[in-house]
């Protein structure tokens, strides 16, 4: 189960397919290449040979596989998720932000107001209002965090399967997913690196879907 979180609270609930309804997320998808377009229309563009071509070769690879092929172990976010999170406030300035990414040595951070989820900070976006030259701040726009996030945000119940978080960093290009518990407070968070730290240290594990 996934949600959507904003500046004015919780804007979805519900699984990822439903996730295409939320406006904001719609408008926030990449916009389709033109040759995508052209496939929906019958057209015989490149891209749509590429993905025949790409069809064809999972199908054949199906058929190299095992039928006795055992799927892995089931994980949910809870059990691979970070317990301890650093989060910042959306009223922090930038420059106090990044210096909090960079004393813990995160990438991003969860913002929060009055310990609600509204969006989610990365270096990236802190570093478009402030100027950084042999790891100390030289300039400094007068901006708030929460000028600089990105919001909305998606986050996962704890008992969500992993191989649907993956799924939806890569639908949404997104580098990490807050884990909410059903009071609507954050609970955990799962990065990129938590996943792929299970599929490396735990084999069983198979990310059929």
């Amino acid at each position: 189960m996934f949600s959507v979180y904003g500046v004015t609270g919780q804007e979805f609930s519900g699984t990822r397919e439903e996730m295409i309804r939320v406006r904001a997320l719609a408008k926030a998808r990449s916009i389709r290449a033109v040759a995508q377009e052209g496939d929906e229309l019958g057209g015989d563009s490149t891209a749509g040979v590429a993905n025949r071509l790409n069809e064809e070769a999972v199908r054949t690879y199906l058929t190299m596989l095992p039928h006795d092929l055992e799927r892995g172990p089931l994980y949910h976010a809870n059990q691979i998720m970070q317990h301890h999170v650093i989060t910042v406030l959306g009223n922090d300035d930038v420059a106090q932000a990044w210096r909090v990414l960079r004393d813990n040595q995160i990438h991003q951070a969860p913002v929060l107001d009055k310990m609600q989820l509204i969006g989610i900070v990365s270096e990236r976006d802190l570093l478009t209002a402030i100027n950084i030259d042999g790891g100390r701040i030289v300039e400094s726009l007068n901006l708030r965090v929460r000028n600089v996030m990105t919001t909305p945000v998606v986050a996962a119940a704890p008992v969500t399967d992993i191989r649907r978080i993956a799924a939806v960093m890569l639908d949404h290009n997104v580098d990490g997913v807050p884990i909410i518990n059903d009071s609507g407070r954050l609970n955990g968070f799962i990065s990129r690196s938590d996943i792929l730290r299970v599929v490396v240290t735990d084999p069983p594990l198979s990310l059929w879907r």
